[in-house]
């Protein structure tokens, strides 16, 4: 089996065990998700977005997003903001922490963010791009990294600008997704705006849109040559696609999809993490959208999914799962 596909990927000082990443979601690569695909072999784990001006006014809300747990390295700690000094000065003030690599926002579409003029919004504004990258490069000593879009909008494609930019503002690799802002999640990523900001810049570059299968890597990597394979919803309810894909690179042969109990055992393992690192009313509230994506597909899940938006609490999990899985309902 060809295996030039899968490698260690160097970022600055920070070698990645494999050239798989984990993307950083909002709402999903949080502290016990991110564990689960590390122990499925995923390279790099990103952790969900946290604003800048969020740990400069002390928020609360922030200290859970920067939990970090040492089995989890390398990770990556991804920031957003818009204001260079700022961004500077929380890169220098969380530096101790236990993280790897700082990643930088600049893909985000969501309008209270781009409103803000963050996320994909600095996409807009090139010249305040290299001023927050060139700042915060100064202010750390980690690597910094860069994740944006093909651009904003169809008319302002510049992701090869962009990419320049990052490279002669000092960061370590830059990530590119291949839909604009406007697209937001939808419609086919355009895999051939990673090829050209691959062949503009000599730092890493890692793709990132529609990898679902060890297939995509394969094409992905024969179109674009980047360097590394970002995966986002692929991973939604799979962690295990990290492991699915890795073993094909190895073997040339495909896992079998996990059984409906293997997907229960892990819905449930998963869900007595959250409840351990979030509480119980949160941690089984945010286990409802996770026990969506671990059983789409599967024989009559769509009811599977209507009973789970009415647990409350571990209990009601496993006796929900033990009544329609284990007993063979479903």
């Amino acid at each position: 089996m060809n295996n030039n596909q899968i490698t260690k990927l160097k970022i600055g000082d920070v070698t990645l065990p494999n050239n798989l990443i984990l993307a950083p979601m909002a709402g999903v690569t949080d502290l016990p998700f991110r564990l689960l695909c590390k122990e499925q072999g995923a390279g790099l784990l990103c952790m969900e977005m946290i604003s800048a001006k969020a740990i400069l006014y002390k928020n609360k809300n922030t200290q859970s997003l920067l939990a970090i747990d040492e089995r989890e390295k390398p990770v990556s700690l991804q920031l957003f903001g818009s204001d260079p000094d700022i961004m500077a000065q929380i890169a220098k003030e969380i530096e101790d922490r236990p993280y790897d690599i700082l990643d930088i926002n600049m893909g985000c579409p969501v309008p209270k963010i781009v409103n803000n003029g963050e996320g994909s919004a600095l996409m807009k504004n090139p010249k305040l791009v290299g001023e927050i990258i060139e700042k915060v490069v100064k202010a750390t000593k980690k690597p910094v990294t860069v994740k944006f879009r093909k651009g904003f909008d169809n008319d302002h494609i510049n992701a090869v600008e962009i990419a320049k930019i990052a490279e002669s503002s000092g960061a370590a690799a830059v990530a590119v997704h291949g839909r604009t802002r406007e697209q937001y999640y939808s419609g086919k990523a355009d895999w051939d705006i990673i090829r050209q900001v691959k062949e503009a810049v000599s730092i890493p570059v890692i793709g990132n849109g529609d990898l679902l299968t060890a297939e995509d890597v394969i094409a992905m990597k024969e179109q674009t040559n980047c360097d590394g394979f970002m995966i986002a919803r692929g991973a939604q309810g799979n962690p295990w696609i990290f492991k699915q894909i890795l073993h094909y690179f190895e073997t040339g042969e495909h896992l079998a999809k996990p059984s409906l109990e293997e997907v229960a055992d892990m819905i449930l393992r998963h869900g007595k993490m959250m409840i351990d690192f979030k509480g119980e009313y949160t941690g089984v509230r945010e286990m409802r959208k996770h026990a969506a994506w671990y059983t789409a597909g599967y024989h009559n899940s769509s009811k599977l999914r209507v009973k789970f938006n009415e647990v409350e609490s571990y209990e009601d999990m496993q006796e929900l799962l033990d009544h329609e899985i284990y007993n063979k309902n479903v």
